[in-house]
């Protein structure tokens, strides 16, 4: 598939964004964290400026923007409609835990119910973004039990290392989601891992035997339907060179993974201060390019049946 950089940039910030918020719900609800001021808004303009541009940037790959809408009028059956939806609700309780808990500084249960309804909110928008890509059963590499799990965890993953940034940043350094930012992009790493050994083995759902019907002997394209590229091959057809599929998968290990996760390990070696804020907030940045490269290649290494067409497999 041809990678959309719209949509690329759109996966990454929103993922981030909506991981970040989540756990700042979820800090709100339980009472971890006493509500801040400059903290609060901070964290909250940093959630709200990733997904909003997150979302802002995945009109860029619409033919024609100004209809953006008409998208939200099928949720009934499109997973796209049902993101859209979900991504609108999540600013109603997000934005009454902001005022509420970060500018007022209130606490409470109606501040606990908006925290818990803006991370579930969060979390459905990330799995209405997943399902868009795991549903489509002609493409393999996405209809996989992997790719829900693997847009889930990611945002975990770039949430907590941005929650653990902000918190380094603003003095308030805490172990145990330091910690819990280690373990996640350690297991973000594995799973990554097993997603790439599990499609290098993945064959086409489909032949041009299945595709024709014809059962006996073997069918094969004798020439192609077209003299020169069109649409379907240029988008559909995509395909990246294996050496730089390599390239790029480990460029994107050790931006997303090893680099951050070696950062995090020396800021919870120095245990606070400057020297910890800073390899925090690189840490964070690190991920989020690495994630960028990771998803190019979500999209770059993707093969479509439509290609069977015109003789690629």
């Amino acid at each position: 598939m041809h990678p959309a950089y719209s949509v690329i940039v759109f996966t990454t910030a929103t993922g981030a964004g909506y991981g970040l918020l989540a756990l700042l719900g979820l800090l709100a609800a339980t009472g971890a964290t006493p509500p801040s001021l400059v903290p609060g808004l901070v964290s909250f303009g940093l959630a709200f400026a990733l997904i909003g541009g997150g979302l802002l940037s995945s009109t860029g790959h619409l033919g024609r923007p100004e209809r953006a809408w008409r998208a939200f009028s099928q949720w009934r059956s499109s997973w796209l409609s049902r993101e859209g939806v979900a991504a609108v609700v999540t600013f109603v309780p997000a934005g009454l835990l902001a005022l509420g808990w970060a500018v007022m500084g209130r606490s409470g249960a109606w501040i606990a119910i908006c925290g818990l309804l803006a991370a579930a909110c969060a979390v459905v928008t990330v799995c209405s973004t997943a399902m868009i890509y795991a549903s489509l059963k002609p493409i393999a590499q996405w209809h996989s039990r992997f790719t829900l799990p693997s847009y889930l965890l990611f945002a975990a993953t770039s949430g907590l290392v941005l929650l653990n940034a902000l918190m380094q940043v603003f003095g308030r350094p805490s172990v145990p989601w330091l910690a819990a930012a280690l373990v996640f992009t350690a297991l973000a790493w594995v799973l990554k891992v097993a997603v790439w050994r599990h499609n290098d083995a993945l064959g086409m759902p489909a032949t041009l035997n299945s595709a024709t019907g014809l059962k006996g002997g073997t069918v094969r394209s004798v020439e192609w339907p077209h003299t020169e590229d069109n649409y379907l091959l240029k988008e559909m057809g995509y395909r990246v060179a294996r050496k730089h599929a390599a390239r790029l998968r480990l460029i994107a290990v050790i931006l997303a993974f090893a680099l951050p996760g070696a950062l995090l390990v020396i800021a919870l070696l120095l245990r606070g201060g400057p020297a910890a804020a800073f390899v925090s907030v690189l840490a964070a940045a690190s991920q989020l390019a690495g994630l960028m490269v990771e998803r190019w290649l979500f999209f770059a290494e993707a093969k479509h049946t439509v290609t069977l067409y015109y003789g690629r497999d």
